[in-house]
């Protein structure tokens, strides 16, 4: 179950990083790193990491014209990460599976941020419940050639009833029980978000804010065998 559970490393430092990545130690098997840690040498952790055997998933969310994705994914791949995140755009993702080429870097499809509820995508203009607008993001996701989804696990259970067991779905907006909801709105608890048939979880706040941060991704672990 370990390598369900990625750990969002959203902290000030790349020091700060390092230090919980050294306190976690073999419970911790994987890790995000975003836009927090990218200016401040978060694409150097991220090397570092791979270079200790640890799964890496860079959160950087990508938009651009086919052409200008291909050539940052390209660059990318050298790092040696495991996932890579890249808005629901055709032509984005179809540039970033180019861009991939042969590597083992999976492309993950950004449909709806687990931030938003029906009140933010209606004021953006879109008519689409969100259920419907995930869908409808996973699908063209899906045929442009991405290998999975980042989606809340509230629409786990139809996007796996429509696209079946083999696209990864990994879920932000995780929440152990009792823990404060911060800016998610879409949040489920771990043991329910791989029922809803998620392959893995993202979780950050739970885990580094805690006050034994190795504690609560070793209780985590303990939710989830229950899943098994």
């Amino acid at each position: 179950m370990k390598d369900k559970v990625i750990t969002a490393l959203d902290l000030t430092t790349v020091e700060e990083a390092e230090a919980l990545v050294a306190l976690l130690g073999d419970e911790g098997v994987a890790y995000k790193i975003g836009y927090q840690l990218f200016p401040l040498g978060g694409y150097a952790l991220a090397r570092r990491l791979v270079e200790r055997g640890k799964q890496v998933f860079i959160d950087a969310k990508l938009l651009d014209i086919g052409s200008t994705v291909e050539k940052g994914v390209r660059s990318l791949t050298k790092i040696g990460a495991h996932l890579l995140t890249v808005h629901a755009d055709g032509d984005a993702i179809r540039g970033a599976v180019e861009g991939r080429g042969d590597s083992h870097l999976k492309i993950l499809a950004v449909t709806v941020l687990t931030s938003w509820d029906q009140e933010a995508v209606t004021s953006h203009g879109i008519t689409d419940s969100v259920p419907d607008l995930v869908l409808r993001r996973a699908e063209l996701a899906l045929k442009s050639g991405a290998d999975g989804l980042i989606a809340s696990a509230q629409e786990a259970p139809v996007l796996r009833e429509r696209f079946g067991s083999e696209p990864l779905i990994i879920t932000p907006g995780i929440r152990p029980a009792g823990s404060a909801a911060g800016d998610q709105k879409r949040i489920v608890t771990p043991s329910e978000a791989i029922a809803n048939g998620a392959s893995a979880l993202v979780i950050g706040r739970p885990i580094t804010a805690a006050e034994s941060p190795r504690g609560a991704l070793t209780k985590i672990y303990e939710e989830l065998e229950g899943t098994a």
